[in-house]
């Protein structure tokens, strides 16, 4: 499989996307937000790409306790990567490479020719986008290939990197990155690092004590074999007891003696850097010693020791002691009071110090220094025949803090905790659909805290409906699952499940209630969902549960369960309210998708019962449409096609600005009432006249309540383009009111934008609009669009108009694959505006499908007309239709030529049904009427009307025309 970012290079896309970024132009839809991010810090930090000032530091090198920890992973990483030519780099916490392993010598020439060798710094402000310098920046793993890097020279490579985290303390101390030629790559290398990261940071945890256990067993050596076993006071040896009373002063000072007068007395800020390290030493179960700088000089080892009470009451404490420099004293002397009893995790108690009586000074005597401390000692050695060893120490002790032996533990899993409920709060919900916010649930989870996780919904949350009452036997769709591997047996995606009473799943759902199952077996309720799967999910490996609802807004969305199998440890109480969090987190971003997916899909639902359902049944154009709502949400676009009078037909495409159901409600008012004018056949500058009007009374609130006046609830922004096309003259005659001009396709395939005024747009007033008239050949195409096909937030409305000419220029296709070519080049990957595109076809009624013949003014020749009527329609074959139509041609003939003026003319069109018109100078429009018993006239234009399925009239710039239609036999 070629890896997606290989894909997206093929075709160009972050090329174009580089560029237009190093232009000022926005790229946000076409880059990967964590590659968008760092494209942005290195133009910030002044990167040039097309020239990279990289500087050399010789001598990096990194602690020698963390080499150790790294080499052996390491080792195994750049062996399993032998066979795919891929280095392996280590650089420390500033980005500058440390060590570099494997790799072929054609790989690691090219790499040294960009100065991505040890010495060499990789950070973001000199190197540009790269897998060492975006996970330091970043603070998280990262996948860069190809053009994503943002430095020219890094382009042909592919990287993965990641920062390696004191697991004590989380700084990050080194950066690890796997590098290969881009073809090479593959977003599988993530997962790789991040596995070397996680055994690194292990092992680091489990070396932590090394240089501690060193300074311990000076530290006992030195004082006197105090302590008892393991370093721990007892209550029952020597002067310490529970609660322990601590020497206030050295072994060798006088009773009497007050330290807190001494002139080497420690300051408050010396107090608080010891009380600060000792709360970060009481917190470390790996450490036992640390050293302090103070000042003048001086330096304080804090030593972190158990004591245990008469009681069995067990606690860590930390003291100070100096070891060298200037004599030592301490302000004043600190106990430690009687602790009450606690539960079972205490946070460290800082002691109060509580003075002594006053006495008198202690003459001074010369400072000794300390023996250096070996590291190599052995931590078994607790007694030494080392001379020094039986000296008088000048040093002083005080008990600084005490506190509980798995402080540390626990403070690492905090913060393990707080990372991935950060993450949480960061990866999931980056979108407003249901599926995607639970598939980014399994993807926090696994692997930091389940190897498996998955996630199940009733199908109403997926439709965006408000879920009913959930419980035993409720079917359920799984929409996400999260695995390390995929060999588990659970249901998979977009299987239907119905978990049955006894299950864990159908408890939660239930009491609404998380549910821990720490260890799966045969005989556990949750195997009563289907035995024979549960047997294999066993066999698997997988051994432990929790199953949480999914509850926002107190409605159950559905159920979330977490398994674990890698890990041999079960799930325990503090991971079950951890997946109560996450499962938290997530359910409220699942709720505010089924909302919006309600919203989005109750105002598609409504444009689209707004919209044309069909084709419309006329012959003069054959028309082919699209309509794409935008990704915000529907909006007010809009089109239509409306058969004429006449064999005529209108073509319409709309916009109203603004998404919702307010724009979408907006459009169905302006449809609605562009219909209304069509059936009065205005001219197309009157139709806009008359909309312009409408759209500034509605704009004004006129004829419906504004509830909330402080909302914006007008129309302004609605264009309009409107075309009247004749298949008899083969002329369109158009009119817009702030639309892109529309384009006309000849039949050879050139393309032309009509010289069309513009009109202000819709709600304005005041201006009247102007129409073009044009005879288009036979078979031309009319294309009419909204400004979101040619124009974005990315691309210029002129780019858009000459990449729409190039697409159009193309003789002899259909309407159909003249939308789908169309689309197919201008549409955006994620459409910010709605795109309506209508393409007519033109037709012409030919001479064998129209008859017309001018009328004298005298009565006696009506009977000619009628004459000429039948023979036309024995011509045509419509010899049922005789009769009627003869009694209509002869009804309106002598109504013009009793009421009219002007030259009067008979016209038939043969064509979805047979249309007889008379037309005259007059523009009085007659008016059917009710004929009473006694008058002699009246019926006539009855008698028309029921004879005629349809009938009207319409006026011409000479005066009215009166037609009638009836339906083909």
């Amino acid at each position: 499989m070629i890896p997606l970012s290989v894909a997206w290079d093929a075709i160009g896309g972050l090329v174009d996307a580089h560029e237009r970024f190093l232009a000022g132009a926005r790229v946000d839809s076409d880059v990967r937000d964590s590659v968008l991010d760092s494209w942005k810090r290195c133009r910030y930090a002044g990167v040039e790409p097309d020239r990279l000032v990289v500087p050399y530091a010789p001598g990096v090198a990194l602690d020698h306790r963390f080499l150790h920890a790294a080499e052996p992973v390491l080792k195994r990483l750049t062996a399993s990567l032998a066979e795919l030519n891929t280095t392996v780099a280590l650089c420390d916490g500033q980005a500058r490479m440390v060590q570099r392993y494997g790799g072929d010598t054609a790989l690691r020439a090219r790499l040294d020719a960009v100065n991505f060798a040890p010495g060499f710094d990789a950070s973001e402000r000199v190197a540009g986008t790269n897998g060492v310098g975006t996970a330091l920046a970043g603070r998280s793993p990262v996948y860069v290939a190809g053009r994503e890097h943002f430095a020219d020279c890094l382009q042909p490579f592919a990287c993965a990197g990641a920062p390696i985290r004191n697991p004590l303390s989380g700084r990050i101390e080194a950066v690890l990155d796997l590098t290969c030629m881009h073809d090479d790559g593959d977003p599988a290398m993530m997962r790789l690092v991040r596995e070397a990261v996680r055994d690194i940071e292990t092992r680091l945890l489990e070396q932590a004590t090394d240089r501690e256990r060193a300074l311990l067993n000076a530290y006992r050596r030195a004082d006197h074999g105090s302590h008892g076993p393991h370093g721990t006071h007892r209550a029952n040896e020597g002067p310490v007891d529970w609660p322990p009373r601590l020497r206030t002063r050295p072994p060798h000072m006088p009773a009497g003696q007050d330290p807190g007068r001494d002139a080497d007395a420690l300051g408050p800020i010396d107090l608080a850097v010891l009380r600060e390290k000792a709360e970060a030493l009481i917190a470390a179960p790996h450490r036992t010693l640390d050293e302090v700088l103070l000042s003048g000089g001086r330096t304080a080892t804090l030593l972190r020791r158990q004591i245990e009470g008469a009681a069995g009451e067990t606690g860590v404490v930390v003291e100070a002691r100096v070891l060298g420099g200037p004599r030592l004293r301490h302000a004043a002397p600190a106990v430690v009071t009687p602790p009450a009893p606690r539960p079972t995790r205490t946070p460290p108690v800082v002691l109060r110090p509580v003075a002594d009586p006053p006495a008198p000074p202690l003459p001074p005597r010369p400072a000794q220094s300390p023996k250096p401390i070996d590291t190599d000692t052995d931590s078994n050695a607790d007694t030494d025949t080392d001379s020094n060893t039986d000296s008088e120490p000048d040093t002083d002790a005080w008990l600084l803090l005490v506190g509980e032996p798995g402080v540390g533990r626990l403070a690492v899993l905090a913060r393990r905790r707080l990372e991935l409920l950060h993450d949480a709060g960061v990866r999931i919900g980056t979108t407003l659909d249901v599926t995607r916010t639970a598939e980014e649930l399994t993807e926090v989870a696994v692997p930091r805290f389940a190897d498996f996780t998955a996630v199940d919904l009733p199908d109403s949350v997926l439709r965006g409906e408000e879920p009913g009452p959930l419980g035993a036997d409720t079917p359920l769709r799984r929409v996400a699952l999260g695995a390390v591997h995929e060999e588990s047996w659970l249901y998979g995606i977009g299987d239907e499940v119905r978990y049955v009473a006894a299950t864990p799943q159908a408890r939660a759902l239930e009491s609404r209630q998380p549910v821990l199952e720490p260890e799966l077996t045969s005989d556990s309720d949750w195997i009563a969902q289907d035995r024979v799967r549960g047997e294999r999910v066993l066999r698997a490996g997988i051994h432990s549960l929790i199953t949480v609802p999914l509850r926002a807004r107190g409605t159950t969305l559905g159920a979330v369960q977490f398994y674990r199998s890698e890990r041999p440890a079960p799930f325990e109480d503090d991971d079950l309210s951890l997946a109560q969090e996450l499962a938290g987190r997530a359910a409220i971003c699942v709720d505010n998708a089924r909302r919006y997916t309600r919203e989005r899909n109750t105002a598609l639902a409504l444009q689209r019962s707004l919209l044309p359902r069909g084709r419309s049944e006329q012959n003069a154009v054959e028309v082919a449409y699209r309509y794409l709502p935008a990704q915000a949400g529907v909006g007010g676009d809009w089109f239509d096609v409306i058969p004429l009078s006449g064999a005529r037909v209108a073509l319409v495409v709309g916009d109203v600005v603004g998404h919702g159901l307010h724009a979408a409600a907006t459009m169905g008012r302006l449809r609605t009432a562009v219909h209304n004018f069509c059936a009065l056949d205005l001219a197309p500058d009157e139709l806009l006249t008359h909309l312009d009007d409408l759209v500034g009374r509605l704009d004004r609130g006129e004829g419906w309540a504004v509830e909330n006046t402080h909302q914006d609830s007008g129309i302004i922004g609605a264009t309009c383009l409107y075309a009247v096309y004749d298949p008899v003259s083969r002329r369109v005659t158009l009119t817009r009111a702030g639309h892109p001009v529309p384009a006309v396709v000849a039949p050879d395939g050139t393309v032309d934008f009509v010289d069309l005024p513009p009109g202000p747009p819709l709600g304005l007033g005041g201006m009247p609009f102007e129409t073009v008239e044009l005879e288009l050949a036979e078979g031309s195409q009319l294309v009419l669009y909204t400004d979101g096909l040619i124009e974005d937030r990315l691309r210029d409305i002129d780019v858009g108009m000459d990449r729409l000419r190039t697409v159009l220029a193309c003789a002899g296709r259909a309407p159909e694959d003249t939308c789908e070519a169309v689309l197919d080049a201008l549409l955006p990957a994620r459409p910010a505006d709605d795109v309506a595109l209508l393409v007519a076809r033109t037709h012409a009624l030919g001479p064998d499908q129209v008859a017309q013949w001018p009328v004298p003014r005298d009565p006696a020749f009506v009977s000619h007309s009628r004459a000429a009527v039948m023979d036309q329609l024995t011509a045509w074959g419509l010899e049922e239709l005789a009769f009627s139509t003869e009694l209509v041609a002869s009804e309106l003939i002598t109504n013009a030529l009793r009421h009219a003026s002007g030259p009067v003319q008979l016209r038939l069109l043969r064509d979805r049904a047979l249309i007889c018109e008379v037309s005259d100078g007059s523009s009085t429009s007659p008016r059917l009427r009710r004929a009473r018993t006694e008058d002699e006239g009246g019926r006539g234009l009855f008698l028309v009307a029921r004879l005629a399925e349809r009938w009207g009239t319409r006026y011409t710039a000479d005066g009215k025309i009166i037609w009638t239609e009836q339906p083909l036999p």
